[in-house]
C-alpha cells in the first residue's frame, strides 16, 4: 500500500496516524507533544511517512521521550 502524500488524502493520513497511535499506546504511555507534532507533519502533507519514522526513531535513539 502506497502511503505517500501524493497518493493519500489528508483524511486518509489522519486515519493512518490515528491507527498507528492506537497501536503504539497499547500498554504504553501516550507519545510526547514533540512526537505528535512530527506525526502531524505527515497528516498535513509536509513530511512523507518514511521521514516521520526516521525522525521518531532518531528522537528515541537520542534519549528523547517518544
Amino acid at each position: 500500500m502506497d502511503l505517500s502524500i501524493k497518493n493519500t488524502t489528508r483524511e486518509q493520513r489522519k486515519e493512518i496516524v490515528k491507527t498507528a497511535l492506537a497501536l503504539s499506546i497499547t500498554g504504553s504511555d501516550m507519545p510526547t507533544d514533540e512526537a505528535l507534532k512530527i506525526m502531524k507533519e505527515y497528516v498535513d502533507g509536509i513530511s512523507e511517512i518514511e521521514e516521520v519514522q526516521k525522525k521518531i526513531i532518531a528522537m528515541y535513539k537520542e534519549g528523547g521521550d517518544v
